[in-house]
């Protein structure tokens, strides 16, 4: 049966030009992690069979300080995000922002999470490179295509949707571009709603971010949000945090939003959010399962835990809800 299916065409559709802002630094934190990720699981941290299909492994070793970190960011937000797909029996829709070449969606589908409808935002840019490897990469596009019900699918250079999957190239510092085009495939604001952003916030304006923030708690009856991102940036390794950034013409320009926890939380209530919980990453890690801790530190060996610990102490998991009491949304910790 499976043999005689027909395989729907990507058929381009019509759309307005995008303008793509002048964010070079900011575009290149998405190879950066892109990068990191692929040679993690090339070592072994945590199983992804798609990524290769996004990044190529390069001959650059990264420190294992560096791949412990991805691991408890990858870890953090999928138990997170599991977490409220169980509590909505995934009838649900998840957006992504600035989701870079993240997985989630494939990874999702082979474990039967998959919500209602997954959705991804990014600078077109990024959108375009992501879009032209899943229409030339079979593991990427079937999973779409199996799902899909129509005899087409509409894409254009900055968009892909179909019924399970949409991916939109749209700029988040703009709510009312970023309503429209979600609304143009199909994302329902009743459905419970979960945003996803890592590492996005820091590099809007606190205006920005706030005015993003806003549009999120206020679009949908009932959310949940995770954000990932820099803390505690106020001591000197914050400082030398920020300057090797800029040196890479990439400016923090949301930092002071990042000077701790409380300030991670407050951030989150004064935006329309009903409840704010915020950890550091090197207390997540400390609650890592114990076996997945022994796993993970026999793959490589870590000369200085000192340096693990400074790193991340300046990143955090802070996760947000609005609505859904009846679902238990916020009963939802680390």
């Amino acid at each position: 049966m499976a043999g005689s299916l027909r395989e729907p065409s990507f058929t381009p559709c019509s759309s307005a030009s995008t303008s793509d802002a002048d964010d070079e630094g900011v575009r290149g934190t998405c190879e950066d992690a892109s990068l990191c990720k692929r040679f993690a699981v090339s070592i072994g941290y945590w199983h992804d069979p798609y990524i290769q299909h996004f990044v190529r492994l390069t001959k650059e070793r990264k420190a294992p300080e560096i791949n412990r970190g991805y691991f408890a960011r990858v870890y953090g937000v999928n138990q997170l995000m599991k977490a409220f797909l169980r509590k909505t029996e995934c009838h649900c829709q998840i957006l992504n922002l600035g989701a870079g070449m993240d997985t989630t969606f494939w990874r999702l589908k082979d474990e039967d999470l998959l919500p209602t409808k997954y959705f991804e935002v990014d600078f077109p840019m990024i959108v375009s490179r992501k879009l032209h490897n899943i229409k030339n990469k079979p593991p990427l596009s079937k999973p779409i295509i199996e799902l899909h019900s129509e005899d087409t699918l509409q894409m254009d250079g900055h968009t892909l949707d179909s019924k399970r999957y949409a991916i939109i190239g749209a700029d988040l510092r703009d709510t009312h571009e970023l309503e429209e085009k979600l609304k143009k495939c199909n994302m329902n604001t009743q459905l419970p709603t979960l945003l996803v952003a890592e590492c996005v916030l820091v590099y809007m304006t606190p205006e920005q971010s706030a005015n993003l923030l806003k549009w999120a708690a206020n679009s949908f009856e009932t959310a949940m949000l995770i954000n990932y991102e820099q803390v505690n940036m106020g001591d000197r390794f914050g400082q030398i945090m920020i300057e090797n950034l800029r040196r890479r013409q990439c400016d923090l320009a949301g930092v002071e939003t990042c000077k701790s926890l409380e300030s991670q939380k407050e951030r989150l209530l004064s935006t329309g959010w009903e409840t704010a919980s915020a950890v550091d990453m090197m207390e997540l890690y400390s609650r890592l399962p114990r076996a997945e801790v022994t796993r993970i530190e026999s793959l490589e060996f870590l000369d200085e835990m000192e340096l693990l610990e400074q790193l991340m102490q300046h990143y955090c998991l802070c996760w947000a809800t609005k609505g859904g009491s009846e679902l238990g949304l916020k009963e939802i910790i680390y």
